[in-house]
């Protein structure tokens, strides 16, 4: 009910609400038909509205990197399109046109979106959608029947040969946090937020291993901490002697240093830098940082490891293992062409 410049009802059943500032008693009216609205889940409600359901609902069960980049394309890509649509209304017809004004879209430059940004918006929209679908009693997904725009890019794999990395890591010993940080990129095949959150606890020099459960972001201004992106990498690896001992005489370095403290405190943007300076300087072709924990599993992978021991070192499923890297793993294809023979000759 709407009363003296304020909006008071019931909320959920169990206490009045109320909310006040309103310049007209139409904008106060409009506030609770609105309410009312997402308080019934009706489908009747505009999309903005819905929006802050959705927040509710899945905000909290995401890490806040990844709810804020959801709620940036929300926010920029999806609420200015349909924000005052109702949720009932919205059809694929509405899918495809906003499908095209995203398709037509030129920077200064006059270049589009990129593939991949664009299939990543419309997926965002599709799980709005499907959430309607499966918690509100919206009967089909329109963003589904519109079908996708977009495609997944495939960037060229690039990595290091061990030769490679060598040339590298020479240049970086003027810089021991630098050295360091990549020795641990390189030989552990670790990302770099794992890195960067390492403390001197993770490590057992005794066991020579190093444990992974966490990762460093830099969100509002502030370092957070939060899980290691999948349980998969969540898990303790056994690192090389030489490392064990590089590890122990960089940690040495560090004065006053406490266990639960991090031995890392570079951004993500010097080692980016960093790795600008080493690959001119060592004549080598210049790779993302990423592309270290790709090198480390060609390396493994060159050294006759399987893909499922090499999943359980760097975190990932053996299947992404095999469907990534396939490419690189020595081929059987002779050897299962020479035993089928044998088979159909009957010599097994």
């Amino acid at each position: 009910m709407v009363c003296d410049g304020k909006v008071c009802e019931l909320e959920r059943g169990r206490k009045q609400k109320c909310k006040r500032g309103f310049a007209t008693k139409r904008e106060a009216q409009e506030w609770e038909r609105k309410f009312q609205l997402q308080n019934s889940a009706d489908l009747d409600m505009d999309f903005e509205s819905f929006a802050e359901l959705y927040k509710n609902d899945v905000k909290n069960r995401l890490k806040e990197n990844t709810w804020l980049t959801k709620e940036h394309i929300i926010r920029t890509k999806i609420l200015p399109y349909f924000g005052k649509m109702k949720i009932s209304e919205i059809g694929t017809k509405e899918i495809i046109a906003w499908q095209n004004e995203l398709l037509a879209y030129r920077d200064e430059k006059r270049n589009p979106y990129s593939q991949m940004y664009l299939k990543t918006v419309h997926n965002q929209l599709s799980a709005i959608f499907n959430h309607v679908v499966r918690y509100y009693d919206l009967r089909s997904n329109p963003a589904a029947k519109a079908g996708n725009m977009g495609s997944e890019e495939h960037k060229e794999m690039l990595f290091w040969t061990k030769e490679e990395y060598k040339k590298f890591a020479d240049e970086m010993m003027d810089k021991p946090v630098s050295f360091y940080a990549f020795e641990m990129l390189y030989w552990c095949g670790i990302r770099e937020g794992e890195l960067l959150a390492l403390t001197v606890a993770d490590f057992n020099f005794d066991k020579e291993t190093v444990t992974i459960n966490k990762s460093y972001q830099r969100l509002h201004g502030e370092d957070v901490i939060t899980s290691p992106k999948t349980k998969k990498s969540n898990r303790t690896i056994k690192m090389p002697k030489f490392l064990c001992e590089e590890m122990q005489e960089y940690i040495s370095m560090l004065y006053g240093l406490k266990k639960k403290d991090r031995i890392f405190t570079v951004t993500k943007s010097y080692l980016h830098h960093e790795m600008d300076r080493g690959a001119k300087a060592a004549g080598v072709k210049r790779i993302r940082i990423h592309d270290l924990r790709q090198s480390h599993i060609s390396l493994l992978i060159d050294m006759g490891f399987s893909a499922v021991a090499i999943a359980d070192r760097v975190g990932h499923e053996s299947i992404e293992i095999t469907y990534r890297y396939a490419h690189l793993f020595p081929s059987k294809q002779a050897e299962m062409a020479d035993r089928l023979d044998d088979l159909g000759k009957g010599d097994i």
